[in-house]
């Protein structure tokens, strides 16, 4: 068992940080307990991140374990996201810019945001913009 389990459980489980959630299945992975493989299954089969979800499985094989990886999710990765989006669109002057769409929406739904930008990696500010530019169009 690693000496700060708790702390990594807690970090595992923080919604609006995929870096500290990655970081902290990285260091369960250096422990094989019956503990941290169940934290390990659970971000694998939940987390909305697929980089964390690639992780805690690549950890659980390591383990030993006879795990499938999870199909990614090609929708919505928060349900009622696009919801969100519109709604913060709506919310802004109707001259509003995208960095201040993006700044409301970082500042509103940082878990969101986060999730988003972890899961898009580089083409995350594309698209982003993509979809402030289409939200009221939909």
């Amino acid at each position: 068992m690693p000496p700060n389990y708790d702390e990594l459980r807690k970090a595992v489980n923080r919604a609006s940080n995929w870096r500290l959630r990655l970081e902290a299945i990285e260091e369960l992975g250096k422990w094989k307990h019956k503990r941290t493989i169940d934290v390990l299954l659970h971000r694998m089969n939940n987390d909305a991140v697929y980089k964390v979800v690639e992780a805690a499985h690549r950890n659980l094989v390591k383990f030993g374990e006879d795990v499938e990886l999870p199909p990614r999710n090609r929708f919505e990765l928060i349900k009622d996201a696009n919801k969100v989006f519109l709604r913060i669109k709506k919310s802004l002057p109707r001259d509003h810019s995208f960095e201040e769409y993006k700044e409301k929406l970082k500042n509103m739904r940082l878990d969101l945001y986060d999730t988003y930008e972890g899961d898009k990696g580089d083409e995350f500010e594309a698209w982003l913009e993509n979809v402030w530019e289409t939200a009221n169009k939909k």
